[in-house]
């Protein structure tokens, strides 16, 4: 999905003139362009890789990767045991993060491939992604774990060109008065209907399938947020904390002068974005990854004094159907709320409520694959994709978005193909997301021949349908969040991870699994203290 975009990386254009065939479709599209040079000086995954690629994600799990503890790890002797639930890139970091501290991890998974929502497809010299397209590394925790996994060879970089806006101040009789402004509401304050019609709503359903006015704008886009909170404007925060970012980033060069510079901006990886669950993949020992192996018990021992086992896990796997049982000290819980819902847990052999978990929306989508013959695209808008406002529905286009996957990252389609990555349904259309494959072919080429002038049937099609493509943060999310805090609180030894606490991006997804490992570590720590 276009899940992983921050929305200070965006660029609009109005297309006019030779772009689009009337001046009435220039107000179609947001056009999201990049410049020409792309990133990409390792286009092809190495044969031996592919083929380990395709064991791993096929659900075949590696039998020879290795993992080297940390030396002078602060878990103490003998090794502490934790259990992650959810082999998802939030899953995945955790473990990877344990294990380099020492802890022995297990790691269950349902589904027989790894990488939740990071789903690549290699495809006769076609590669493209079903899940996340692109992510960031914002966050301190992903550029650490791409340092230490020695991944950054295998990064695909395309530039985004970043135009300045124009916010409106905000005034306090404005403000809503507790605090839940939705996403729509705040923009529209700071720009105007029209901004939010054909900016804001085509940003926010491709990149979380939602809508404006029902997602709570300090869950969805905190950032923004909280620079308006802390300086009362949204450009004198942002100037102040590019001017403090630049000084810090200064003093980073001037302690480290052999720092190599790096790229900025959305990348992928070589092979695509399931190319990191496969390398985190690797850090994992075959005893460490349990596939088709769900989860559908916790028990908590805990009596007040941290013990050793203090957590069973019981599943079942495709291999023994039979209930089997572990015994860990802590669990890393990454599965999504509504599976956790599903869950018996018990503490100290009483019936664990889990009521107070409320209903969560979730958006669902159809992600389009197709390939046209270069020459049958009359207009290759020069971009990486376009996201169509919610108000070009009444004049016949009915798609949220197109990536233009083979103009980002060349090697994703042969020379004279162009490959394209889109997107349908979301909360502005949850039915269309569940039509059939044929019927989503026919409105993609349909919005596509109007966009770009795709002439013709494209020479390749593939559809992947996510039920609940992403959680929405709307304005009652408070009340999520709550929950896990409840779970957390009462349940010692257990710690939540993933996109329904941290962000939907790929980015913030590894932060939380990053995060919830070293809370890990130091309630292990306390415990053997204790």
């Amino acid at each position: 999905m276009i899940g992983s975009m921050t929305i200070c990386s965006w660029k609009t254009r109005t297309i006019h003139g030779p772009n689009l065939s009337s001046p009435e479709d220039s107000r179609f599209v947001l056009v999201l362009p990049m410049n020409s040079s792309l990133h990409d000086h390792h286009r092809h995954l190495s044969p031996h890789l592919h083929r380990k690629a395709r064991a791993v994600w096929s659900g075949r799990e590696p039998r020879n990767a290795k993992m080297s503890s940390a030396a002078g790890g602060d878990i103490s002797s003998p090794a502490k045991r934790v259990a992650v639930v959810g082999a998802g890139v939030s899953g995945l970091a955790a473990a990877y993060k344990l294990k380099s501290n020492g802890v022995n991890v297990t790691v269950y998974e349902a589904e027989g491939k790894i990488g939740g929502k990071l789903r690549s497809v290699l495809q006769g010299g076609l590669i493209w992604d079903e899940g996340a397209n692109t992510m960031t590394e914002s966050e301190v925790e992903v550029r650490n774990l791409l340092d230490e996994l020695g991944i950054r060879e295998k990064q695909q970089y395309f530039k985004i060109i970043m135009e300045p806006l124009l916010w409106k101040k905000r005034t306090n009789s404005l403000t809503s008065g507790d605090g839940q402004e939705s996403v729509g509401e705040f923009f529209e304050r700071h720009f105007g209907r029209e901004v939010v019609d054909y900016l804001i709503d085509p940003f926010v359903a491709g990149t979380s399938g939602g809508d404006p006015e029902s997602l709570s704008m300090p869950h969805s886009f905190p950032e923004v947020w909280n620079l308006e909170e802390r300086f009362g404007s949204i450009i004198a925060g942002a100037i102040k904390s590019k001017l403090s970012a630049t000084r810090e980033k200064g003093g980073e060069l001037k302690s480290s002068p052999d720092k190599k510079k790096r790229p900025r901006g959305s990348f992928s990886f070589q092979g695509g974005m399931q190319t990191l669950a496969y390398v985190l993949c690797q850090k994992l020992s075959q005893d460490d990854l349990k596939l088709k192996s769900k989860v559908l018990s916790l028990s908590c021992s805990h009596d007040g004094a941290p013990a050793s086992g203090d957590w069973s896990v019981s599943y079942s796997s495709d291999h023994n159907k039979h209930l089997q049982d572990s015994t860990f000290d802590a669990v890393i819980m990454t599965a999504p709320l509504c599976n956790v819902k599903e869950l018996k847990i018990t503490k100290r052999g009483n019936l664990f409520p889990l009521n107070f978990i409320p209903e969560i929306t979730y958006a669902p989508l159809s992600v389009m694959i197709t390939t046209f013959r270069k020459e049958n695209v009359k207009r290759p808008l020069e971009g990486f994709g376009v996201l169509v406002p919610s108000e070009e529905q009444k004049n016949g286009l009915r798609t949220l978005g197109t990536l233009f996957s083979s103009m980002m990252f060349p090697d994703r389609a042969p020379n004279d193909l162009y490959l394209y990555t889109t997107f349908i349904g979301g909360s502005r259309n949850r039915e269309l997301a569940k039509a059939s494959k044929d019927e989503l072919k026919q409105i993609v080429t349909s919005d596509l021949r109007r966009l770009l002038g795709a002439e013709g049937e494209p020479t390749f099609v593939n559809h992947c349908y996510w039920s609940k493509a992403f959680p929405l943060y709307g304005q009652n999310y408070d009340s999520v969040l709550q929950a896990i805090t409840k779970l957390e609180e009462e349940l010692p030894g257990f710690f939540y991870a993933g996109n329904h606490k941290d962000g939907l991006s790929v980015g913030k997804s590894i932060a939380s699994g990053c995060k919830a490992a070293d809370l890990v570590i130091s309630y292990l720590n306390s415990s053997s203290d204790d």
